[in-house]
C-alpha cells in the first residue's frame, strides 16, 4: 500500500501551489504539488490550478512538477493536454511525477490515465519521468534524447506500454523502472514484451534496470540470466515480485553478475539455501533479500503475491 506523498522529488522538497500564494523567495528551489482538494472535484478546477500556476509562477523557475488528485482519478484519466500547454510554456522543466497519490485517495490499480506521448513530445528537456498507475496508460514509440529515468508504477502493467518503451529510442537513460504487476490487475506484459528492453539497443546508457513487482518474476529472471543489457548495468532490481527458487537458479546459472553494485531481491519466495547461495556466489555485491515472504496455500492452491497489487 502506499501511505504517503511524496515530501521531495528530483531532489527538491515538495511544496503545494495554492493560487495567489506567496511563492518562496526561490521559486526554482521547490518540486510544485498541483492537486485539488476534493476527490471528486469537477475537471475544471484541475484545469484552472494549472493556469493559475502558469500566470503566477516565473515560467523559468518552474524546475519540477508533482501531480496528485485531479478529480475522480479513480475513473477520469489525468488530463494530460492541460499539462502539454504548461510545459511549453515552462522552459526550465526537468522532471515530472503523474498521480502521487495515496491507497486511501485511490489504489494504484484504479488511477485512470491516457497516452503520455504528448507530455514527452512537449517537453524534449525532461530529464525524469515518474507515473503512478497504469489503467488506460499508453504510450507510442519515440525519440527522448533528454530523459535520464523512467519509472512507471503499477499494480499491473500492460503489455503495449512495455514494447512502447522498448521500441523508443532513449539514449540519455540511465535508470528504468517497470512495476509490471499481476494479471489481475492488467498486467499482461510478457518477457516477449521485455526482449528489447532486455536488448538494450536503444538503450545505450542505462546503468539501472528495475523489471520488478513482477507475478512472472522466474521468468524475468531467467531472461535476464542471458540479457545483453546486464553487462552494462550497476544495478539490477526483481525486488517486490515473487521471484522463487526456480528464477534465483537461473540467475546463478546465466552471465556473471559480480559486475554489479547492487542486486535487489526484496520481498522474495526464496529459501534459506538459496538465499546462502546467491550471497556467496556475488562476493563485492550488495544483495538485499530482506522482507522474505511465505507462500499461501488454501484448498490445495499455492499462492504467491506481489508487494504491490490493487
Amino acid at each position: 500500500m502506499i501511505q504517503s506523498h511524496v515530501s521531495s522529488f528530483a531532489g527538491l522538497p515538495v511544496v503545494p501551489f495554492t493560487p495567489g500564494m506567496t511563492p518562496p523567495e526561490d521559486p526554482s528551489a521547490v518540486a510544485w504539488r498541483l492537486e485539488v482538494e476534493e476527490f471528486d472535484a469537477d475537471p475544471a478546477e484541475f484545469v484552472d490550478l494549472v493556469r493559475a500556476m502558469v500566470d503566477e509562477i516565473p515560467p523559468a523557475a518552474v524546475r519540477a512538477v508533482v501531480v496528485g488528485e485531479w478529480g475522480a482519478a479513480y475513473e477520469r484519466a489525468l488530463p494530460v493536454e492541460v499539462l502539454v500547454d504548461a510545459v511549453r510554456r515552462w522552459p526550465g522543466l526537468r522532471a515530472v511525477f503523474l498521480a502521487d497519490l495515496t491507497s486511501e485517495q485511490c489504489e494504484i490499480s484504479w488511477l485512470a490515465h491516457g497516452d503520455v506521448t504528448p507530455l514527452l513530445s512537449a517537453c524534449p528537456g525532461l530529464e525524469t519521468l515518474w507515473i503512478r498507475g497504469a489503467q488506460g496508460l499508453s504510450l507510442e514509440p519515440l525519440r527522448h534524447t533528454g530523459l535520464r529515468e523512467l519509472r512507471i508504477e503499477s499494480g499491473g502493467l500492460p503489455g503495449p506500454v512495455v514494447r512502447a518503451v522498448g521500441a523508443s529510442d532513449l539514449p540519455a537513460l540511465r535508470r528504468l523502472d517497470l512495476w509490471l504487476g499481476r494479471s489481475d490487475y492488467g498486467g499482461d506484459a510478457t518477457v516477449e514484451d521485455l526482449a528489447p528492453v532486455l536488448a538494450g539497443d536503444h538503450l545505450p546508457a542505462l546503468r539501472h534496470l528495475a523489471p520488478c513487482n513482477a507475478e512472472i518474476a522466474d521468468a524475468v529472471a531467467s531472461a535476464v540470466a542471458t540479457a545483453p543489457v546486464v553487462g552494462r548495468l550497476e544495478v539490477l532490481d526483481l525486488s517486490m515480485g515473487v521471484l522463487t527458487d526456480d528464477g534465483a537458479a537461473a540467475l546463478l546459472a546465466g552471465q556473471p553478475l559480480t559486475h554489479l553494485r547492487r542486486l535487489d531481491l526484496h520481498h522474495h519466495y526464496l529459501s534459506d539455501e538459496t538465499r546462502d547461495r546467491l550471497v556467496a556466489a556475488l562476493p563485492g555485491v550488495e544483495v538485499d533479500l530482506s522482507d522474505p515472504q511465505s507462500p499461501e496455500v488454501y484448498d490445495g492452491t499455492t499462492y504467491r503475491y506481489t508487494q504491490v497489487g490493487e
